[in-house]
């Protein structure tokens, strides 16, 4: 992400390895019970939102994902549609299409925050809170398949 010239960019598109870790989140939580009232897109973000505001505060964690859904926008428009409560909760209110393509826009979304994530914190702590929030998905980056 850094070259020659100076400091790090935020890539527009997400590394591949943040992307596939993303889409398996999402479907991880696709299979829980909870995903009928809501989209897997919205119970991730909201397991994200929990102690990473305890992290770094509501504003900080607000900061984050709005830069998050900024950079994720570019590859998903249908993303414009998802509002921010103050909270830094995402307001399930706005449709982003039909469930392929809420999916497909949320592993954009989520992705682009992991790999936020890493640039500020380094893989190694991102992928220990996603084994805290987590316990029984294997947050490794060369996981094929989790439990549940």
């Amino acid at each position: 992400m850094s070259d020659e010239n100076g400091p790090c960019v935020i890539q527009q598109r997400p590394d591949p390895a943040s992307l596939h870790l993303a889409r398996r989140l999402l479907d991880y939580e696709d299979q829980g019970p909870d995903t009928a009232e809501s989209p897997a897109l919205y119970l991730v973000s909201e397991k994200l939102r929990r102690p990473l505001s305890r992290l770094t505060g509501t504003a900080g964690y607000r900061s984050l994902l709005s830069r998050a859904l900024t950079l994720a926008s570019v590859q998903a428009p249908s993303l414009t549609a998802v509002k921010m409560n103050p909270d830094g909760s995402l307001d399930p209110g706005g449709a982003i299409g039909d469930r392929r393509q809420t999916t497909e826009a949320g592993a954009m979304l989520i992705a682009q925050l992991l790999s936020l994530l890493i640039l500020f914190i380094g893989e190694s702590l991102v992928l220990s809170l996603l084994s805290d929030i987590w316990p029984d998905f294997d947050a490794s980056v060369n996981a094929s398949s989790e439990r549940r």
